[in-house]
């Protein structure tokens, strides 16, 4: 199934946020192999948050690799596969931020980088599922209290 962005994107719960939602528009990507979001409009309780623009960019971005890494092939003798080849996929949300009142917007970057050995795509595809379940269900459960870290440091 190919990435495609349902507007308005429902966000995840954040302390200072009350049932934060983004309307999308469709933006034109960095690369050809990338597909991107700006967001428009901000729906629930958002106070001081921006939409996008060219200063202060508010944007989300799914980016595959250029070209895959295919399984490198076995040693004729051992049996093992020395060169395994990893395609990485990136998902990268960018939003202008505020490092000092009256100062301009700096870029606040958040990516999860995917990091896929070559062949497991076809060897062992349940586990990237698990893998990517487990790794998004404990960014859900722990929304909030990774906005706050950002914020206090707080571990």
């Amino acid at each position: 199934m190919a990435i495609s962005l349902t507007s308005p994107l429902t966000g995840a719960s954040q302390s200072d946020l009350t049932t934060p939602t983004y309307t999308l528009a469709s933006d034109t990507p960095p690369n050809a192999r990338s597909k991107q979001w700006a967001v428009t409009a901000l729906g629930g309780t958002q106070t001081g948050v921006d939409v996008h623009s060219v200063s202060n960019p508010f944007t989300i971005t799914f980016e595959r690799p250029a070209s895959f890494k295919q399984l490198g092939q076995p040693n004729p003798v051992t049996g093992v596969v020395s060169n395994v080849g990893r395609n990485v996929f990136t998902v990268r949300t960018r939003k202008g931020v505020t490092p000092l009142s009256g100062q301009s917007e700096q870029i606040m970057l958040v990516e999860t980088k995917i990091s896929v050995p070559a062949g497991s795509d076809t060897a062992d595809a349940t586990s990237i599922q698990a893998a990517l379940s487990a790794h998004i269900g404990a960014l859900s459960d722990m929304d909030a209290e990774v906005g706050d870290l950002a914020i206090d440091g707080v571990l």
